[in-house]
């Protein structure tokens, strides 16, 4: 019988490496085995709901338990250092990752043959967060961050779609010129101006910023300046109380026609469905310089699957992830997640995000920037002051020096 489980959130503590059993590892129900799928996808709850039901019916031995707390990652972090460990992860491919995977929570999977369908630049951004050769997890979803548009107000405005930045602001005058909003800000909720800021970053700090980082130089104090710059000029074409106003309303207010433009990842789009499903929506590669030959459309790993090192059950665990990972189950997951599949040859044909094809088909990606800035930097909260106060150089001292304290503590 599947449980969905949501939990209330715990305070992070240090990651230690860890021994012993894994997480919900006990017999279910009528002596079957259970297995828990701890994932921070909460918008996916459903899908996973679907699909959990689905495997159950196909494997009626094994129960799976889904949880999916807020602050997810935050509370997996917490149960690591209680070696309280799920059988089944999923997170991103970013630096909890990193984290997880050096303290031995994870199982190797670097010869697993289901990497062979995986699109090789999701299994390379793996090995570049984490600094390694090997891997622990399975790519699964990819999302991005582009620019979702209100076709009918740039219908009704006659805009074009801007490459560059500089036609991007000037679309932004002309929507603000006509009494209308251009930009729906939420930034009450930090984690939301971390959207724009990846998009910015990643094709303004340098191709070698990460090479930097991987031999100990921190440039983000210097490199980061193009970006800060750029977030302070968008808040600039925002609405009226843009600090009070956090992600769930800001997916209802732009499903409502509030405003023409929202900067934010491919996510918010069923949720913005959800609010107004005859919404008539678009998405662009986010224009961050006025180089669009080498803009580059930020995608990272959104959604990677990993087993626990020291699960009971390694076998039931390892049957749910290929369970997930079959085409139908895949395409079902982002057909109704509107992402992209980390699987060869799966393809996301919704006509929503159709503007954004050229960029996958031409390999013009970058990860996402915050995917390598450490815990304890916290750049979403930086950013929150940031566009508050629009003091550009406080930014950038604070990140720089954060980053350093972090570095100097491992």
């Amino acid at each position: 019988m599947k449980k969905t489980i949501s939990l209330l959130t715990a305070g992070a503590l240090s990651i230690s490496l860890l021994a012993g059993c894994g997480g919900k590892n006990a017999n279910g129900q009528d002596g079957k085995v259970e297995i828990e799928f701890f994932h921070y996808k909460r918008e996916g709850m459903e899908t996973f709901d679907k699909l959990i039901e689905k495997f159950e019916k196909e494997n009626p031995n094994i129960d799976v338990e889904q949880t999916s707390p807020p602050e997810a990652t935050t509370v997996l972090r917490t149960r690591v250092s209680k070696s309280d460990i799920p059988d089944v992860m999923g997170i991103g491919g970013d630096i909890t990752y990193k984290d997880l995977s050096e303290t031995g929570v994870f199982t190797d999977v670097s010869k697993d043959k289901n990497l062979e369908n995986i699109q090789q630049a999701y299994i390379q951004m793996l090995k570049d967060v984490s600094n390694e050769e090997k891997v622990y997890g399975i790519p699964y979803a990819a999302n991005a961050v582009g620019v979702i548009y209100n076709k009918s107000i740039f219908k009704e405005l006659n805009l074009e779609i801007p490459e560059t930045w500089d036609d991007f602001i000037a679309v932004a005058k002309k929507v603000q010129d006509s009494g209308q909003i251009p930009f729906y800000h939420t930034y009450k909720d930090s984690w939301t101006i971390l959207s724009a800021f990846n998009a910015l970053a990643a094709n303004t700090q340098g191709e070698d910023f990460y090479t930097q980082l991987n031999k100990g130089k921190i440039l983000a104090g210097e490199r980061y300046k193009e970006a800060a710059e750029k977030i302070v000029d968008l808040a600039n074409y925002g609405h009226n109380n843009q600090q009070g106003v956090g992600y769930n309303d800001g997916n209802t207010a732009f499903a409502n026609g509030e405003a023409a433009m929202y900067l934010q990842g491919i996510w918010a789009i069923p949720e913005i469905k959800k609010a107004n499903q005859n919404i008539d929506l678009g998405v662009f590669p986010f224009p961050a310089t006025n180089n669009p030959d080498e803009t580059k459309l930020v995608s990272g790993v959104d959604l990677m699957l990993a087993t626990s090192a020291s699960s009971k059950h390694p076998e039931e665990a390892q049957k749910f992830i290929e369970f997930l990972l079959k085409e139908e189950n895949a395409k079902q997951y982002i057909g109704e997640q509107n992402a992209f599949s980390a699987l060869e040859g799966i393809t996301q044909d919704d006509p929503t995000v159709a503007e954004l094809k050229d960029s996958f088909e031409k390999g013009a990606l970058a990860d996402f920037p915050d995917h390598y800035i450490p815990n304890g930097v916290a750049p979403d909260k930086t950013l929150q002051t940031l566009v508050m106060d629009k003091d550009v150089d406080a930014f950038l001292d604070k990140v720089q020096k954060d980053w350093k304290k972090v570095q100097n503590r491992q």
